[in-house]
C-alpha cells in the first residue's frame, strides 16, 4: 500500500513488536504513527528534552496524540516521588509503535524534567497527596462517623 507521506523503515525481524506490516495491510487502521520516521523521532526526542513548563508538556502530549495517535501518560507513580524516576511516564501500547520509541520518548521526558524540576513540582501539585483524598485529616462530622 502506497501512503502519501514518508513512513518509518521496517525494524529488523524479531527486534521489534510494532506489527508494522499488519498496520500497513489494514485499510481503515490509524496509520498516523507511521509518520514518525527515525529522523522525526530524533527531532521529537530533542524537543522533549527541552521542556520549558508544565503547559509545554501538556501541549506536547496533545500534539503527540493529534499528529501521531500516541497516548502519553505522565503522572506521579504509586509510591512516593522523590526524584523524576518516581513519575509514571509511559506510552499506551498501539500497533505500529516501535519498541525503541516506547523507550526513547519517556527517557527524553525524564531528561527534560530533570533539567527543569519546577515542572515536576507543578505536576505533583496537580494530584492529591494520598490516593484520591484531598485532606489527610478528618474534620467535624467526618471524624464522628468512624
Amino acid at each position: 500500500m502506497e501512503l502519501p507521506f514518508p513512513i518509518r523503515q521496517e525494524c529488523p525481524p524479531g527486534a521489534c513488536i510494532c506489527q508494522r506490516e499488519q498496520l500497513l495491510q489494514a485499510p481503515y487502521a490509524d496509520q498516523r504513527i507511521l509518520r514518525l520516521t527515525r529522523e522525526e523521532e530524533k527531532k521529537l526526542v530533542a524537543r522533549l528534552e527541552k521542556l520549558r513548563s508544565l503547559d509545554d508538556l501538556w501541549h506536547m502530549q496533545t500534539l503527540l496524540y493529534e499528529q501521531l495517535g500516541i497516548k502519553l501518560i505522565v503522572q506521579p507513580g504509586q509510591n512516593e516521588v522523590r526524584t523524576v524516576r518516581g513519575l509514571h511516564i509511559e506510552l499506551e501500547a498501539q500497533v505500529g509503535l516501535c519498541r525503541k520509541t516506547t523507550q526513547h520518548i519517556p527517557a527524553a521526558i525524564r531528561k527534560g524534567l530533570e533539567a527543569n524540576l519546577q515542572i515536576v513540582y507543578e505536576l505533583l501539585d496537580q494530584y492529591p497527596l494520598v490516593n484520591g483524598q484531598t485532606s489527610l485529616f478528618a474534620t467535624g462530622d467526618e471524624a464522628r462517623k468512624d
